[in-house]
C-alpha cells in the first residue's frame, strides 16, 4: 500500500513539472533549439571486474564480464530546447562493447562488456538563481534497454521516472540534481516496481585552451520493492572522469577512468567494474 501511494505521488509530481508551453509567450524571442553531441566516441580500454562469479546471472553485463581489453562504441546525443524560464532535453545514450577471444585450441568465445540503450526526456523549470546557475524542479521519464541479452539473463527493459530539484548552467557544472526515482522493471516475466533516491551530475573544468577535465556520475539507492528478485540492485554507483584534448574540427582524444559498483539483493558482496583507457570522439553543440 505504501508503495502504491508513493507511485501516485511521483506520478503527480512528474505531471506537475511538465512544460506549460502556453505560458511561454514572453520567452519566445529568447528560446532556442540546440543539437548537443555530448559524445560520439570509440573507446579502447582495459577492464577489471570484481566478484564476477556472483553476478553471472545479472542482466547487467558490466558485473559479469571478464577482465580484458575492450573496444566500445558510445553515442550520447541530446536535442535541447531552452528559454529564459525552462529547459527541455530529449536524449539518447547508447554504448556497446564485445570482445571475441579465439584461442589456438578450442572454440572462440565472446564476452559482452557493455550494452546499454537509454532514451529519455527531461524538463526543468528555472525558478531560482544560484550564482550563475539556474535552479528549479525537474521531471524525467526514460526507457532503458540493451541491444542483446546477457548470456542466459533476460534483456533489460525498464521504464524510469524521476522528480526532484536540479541546478543547470553553472560555472563548473552542466547540471547537478537530487531526485526520487520510480522504476517499472519489465525485465522478468513478472513486472517489478522499485523506488529509489538518486543524486548525480556532470562537472567540468577548463585547464587551458583546448584541454578540459570532465566528471560525470550518479549514486542510486533503492528502498522499496514490489516483490523480491535476487538480481535487483540495492544500490549502484557509476562515474567517469576524463580529460578532453582538442585535436581538430571538434574531434577529441580523451584518456579516461570509468567505475561502476553495485550490490544485488541476493549477493553477499559488491560487484565492481573499472575501465581505464583512451577515447577518440566527436563533441559539438550547435543551434538549430
Amino acid at each position: 500500500m505504501k508503495l502504491r501511494k508513493f507511485n501516485l505521488f511521483l506520478s503527480v509530481a512528474l505531471l506537475a513539472a511538465l512544460p506549460a508551453y502556453g505560458q511561454e509567450s514572453n520567452d519566445v524571442q529568447k528560446s532556442e533549439w540546440r543539437a548537443n553531441f555530448r559524445r560520439v566516441a570509440l573507446d579502447v580500454s582495459s577492464t577489471s571486474v570484481g566478484n564476477a562469479e556472483e553476478y553471472k546471472d545479472s542482466p547487467n553485463s558490466k558485473l559479469s564480464a571478464d577482465g580484458e581489453e575492450v573496444i566500445k562504441g558510445v553515442l550520447d546525443f541530446v536535442l535541447e530546447h531552452e528559454t529564459a524560464s525552462s529547459r527541455w532535453d530529449n536524449g539518447i545514450y547508447a554504448e556497446y562493447g564485445k570482445t571475441t577471444l579465439k584461442p589456438v585450441d578450442g572454440e572462440k568465445s565472446k564476452t559482452e562488456n557493455a550494452d546499454k540503450v537509454l532514451i529519455s526526456t527531461d524538463y526543468t523549470e528555472k525558478m531560482w538563481k544560484w550564482d550563475e546557475a539556474d535552479v528549479g524542479p525537474f521531471a524525467n521519464i526514460g526507457y532503458q534497454t540493451e541491444f542483446t541479452k546477457n548470456d542466459d539473463a533476460p534483456r533489460t527493459k525498464v521504464i524510469r521516472g524521476k522528480a526532484g530539484i536540479k541546478a543547470l548552467n553553472g560555472t563548473y557544472f552542466d547540471d547537478m540534481y537530487a531526485a526520487l526515482v520510480q522504476d517499472w522493471d519489465m525485465t522478468y516475466d513478472e513486472d517489478i516496481q522499485k523506488t529509489a533516491a538518486e543524486v548525480g551530475g556532470r562537472w567540468k573544468y577548463n585547464l587551458r585552451d583546448g584541454v578540459d577535465f570532465k566528471l560525470e556520475g550518479y549514486y542510486r539507492r533503492y528502498f522499496a520493492f514490489s516483490r523480491y528478485n535476487p538480481t535487483d540492485f540495492k544500490d549502484e554507483l557509476s562515474g567517469m572522469a576524463r580529460m578532453d584534448v582538442e585535436l581538430k574540427n571538434n574531434f577529441k582524444l580523451s584518456p579516461f577512468v570509468q567505475y561502476f559498483r553495485a550490490k544485488a539483493r541476493g549477493a553477499e558482496k559488491y560487484g565492481d567494474n573499472v575501465l581505464v583507457g583512451v577515447s577518440l570522439g566527436y563533441v559539438n553543440m550547435f543551434d538549430l
